[in-house]
């Protein structure tokens, strides 16, 4: 179990990543080797176990989850909804709690690190509007390639349309940084939000019973 503490920790800047075992044993600012899954898991689906195999398929090393409580764009996760993502992972796959929501962040967190993640959120991360200015844009991947880190894009169907890697305008410099997800490997047409809405579509309404 997460405790309040461990969480404020995490988002005071105390503790950059708490790392929960299958077994759920802690480990403070200790990831495990491998690369890193980052992502809201709301919730955690057969998209997401895919694409870390594939990653495995392709790098022989471990992929691992994290879990970021503090989001960019929705702010900070509740102590509750923490805990009930995390419990998604109980006995099966290592999750990593962290509040660094930008690349840059991550890439100070988890020097050395491979990222992995889907079409729509690298056409974010190599959007120059994402970081106010181009210049700033370019500014971040300087940081990530010192930080010595990558990234393993898969991709998705969108509008109708399969977008890969080879789609996006990569940041100029930097296109080595970028790693496809062949479609062989991995493709999961897919979203957490589709899964969402049909389980609300499931959830019996007792409003009037």
């Amino acid at each position: 179990m997460i405790h309040a503490a461990e969480l404020a920790d995490i988002l005071n800047g105390r503790v950059g990543s708490l790392t929960i075992a299958p077994d759920g044993t802690l480990r403070i600012d200790d990831p495990p080797p491998g690369a890193i899954f980052p992502g809201s898991f709301n919730p955690l689906h057969e998209g997401h176990i895919g694409l870390q195999r594939a990653v495995v398929v392709m790098t022989g090393q471990p992929v691992h989850f994290e879990l970021t409580i503090r989001n960019a764009d929705k702010g900070e996760l509740s102590l509750a909804e923490i805990e009930r993502r995390v419990a998604q992972f109980r006995g099966r796959y290592y999750v990593i709690l962290a509040a660094a929501p930008l690349f840059v962040q991550k890439a100070r967190l988890y020097p050395g690190r491979a990222f992995v993640l889907g079409y729509d959120t690298a056409l974010r991360l190599v959007s120059p509007t994402y970081y106010g200015s181009y210049e700033a844009m370019q500014a971040a991947f300087a940081a990530i390639a010192a930080a010595n880190c990558r990234f393993f894009v898969a991709g998705r169907l969108i509008d109708g349309r399969f977008c890969t890697l080879a789609d996006l305008n990569l940041p100029i410099g930097y296109e080595k940084l970028f790693i496809p997800v062949p479609e062989h490997l991995f493709r999961r047409d897919i979203s957490s939000t589709e899964l969402r809405s049909r389980e609300m579509s499931d959830t019996p309404n007792t409003t009037n019973r």
